[in-house]
């Protein structure tokens, strides 16, 4: 699909596909779900046990590496994604469906399920919702490819010092810490950039739980988690907290 037309037509994933294909969403799923049975897999393997919070973490980590895809989808397709903004808009008058749902319905073809174009499509659908994400001169935007460049490194070392304690304690306790109260700030500076900015006036109180609090709050939750962790892997000078 050439670029200059971005703004009328369908994405790569909302077209007809020619070939296998699965929903957007179900193929984000499916992502999560192997990376993540791939670390508590290991686990039981190696140690023949199985850890709730170790279980937790490695959920967090894994969801983080496929949106850290996305932020590098997003800053591969900037330009295209300036662009698709009217056509999630058009679209929206048209079927009356949220954009982000309509894209996470489509189907993408499995020849493309690691296409940045298709993924990138998902930030001009969110755009609908906050349109920061359109607009490379906003916190949001920025912060995301930062984040999708910087943290993949440390979510790996993470999840393989969890998995097969590779490091001493008090290093992966020291890494960990770092990380998780980067992510923590960062989902609050987020929450304060858009309600600072107004932006919540665009959509309805129902659409602000389900677009803006539900998908973040997990951020929240699990670095306040992971510091913990990270400070009793520095005090406790083992794994112990993670169930070893």
């Amino acid at each position: 699909m050439p670029e200059d037309r971005a703004d009328r037509a369908p994405s790569e994933a909302a077209t007809r596909p020619a070939g296998p294909a699965i929903p957007a969403a179900l193929l984000a799923a499916l992502a999560i779900a192997l990376l993540t049975a791939a670390g508590t897999g290991a686990r039981y393997w190696f140690r023949g046990d199985f850890g709730a919070v170790h279980a937790l973490l490695v959920l967090f980590f894994s969801i983080n590496l496929w949106i850290c895809y996305w932020e590098i989808c997003l800053f591969l397709r900037r330009d295209y994604v300036e662009r698709r903004v009217a056509y999630w808009r058009g679209r929206q008058r048209e079927t009356g469906r949220k954009p982000v749902i309509d894209f996470l319905t489509s189907k993408v073809p499995l020849a493309k399920v690691l296409s940045p174009t298709v993924w990138a499509d998902v930030w001009a659908a969110y755009a609908e919702i906050d349109e920061s994400f359109a607009d490379r001169r906003a916190h949001g935007y920025n912060v995301d490819i930062a984040n999708g460049f910087v943290t993949p490194v440390p979510i790996l070392v993470l999840y393989a010092a969890y998995t097969f304690g590779i490091l001493p304690a008090p290093a992966a306790g020291i890494i960990g810490a770092m990380l998780f109260w980067q992510l923590w700030y960062a989902t609050l500076v987020y929450w304060i950039g858009f309600f600072g900015a107004g932006r919540q006036s665009r959509i309805g109180r129902k659409d602000r739980y389900i677009y803006i609090w539900a998908p973040n709050t997990p951020w929240v939750l699990f670095s306040l988690l992971g510091l913990y962790v990270s400070i009793r892997l520095i005090v406790d000078g083992d794994y112990g907290v993670l169930g070893y």
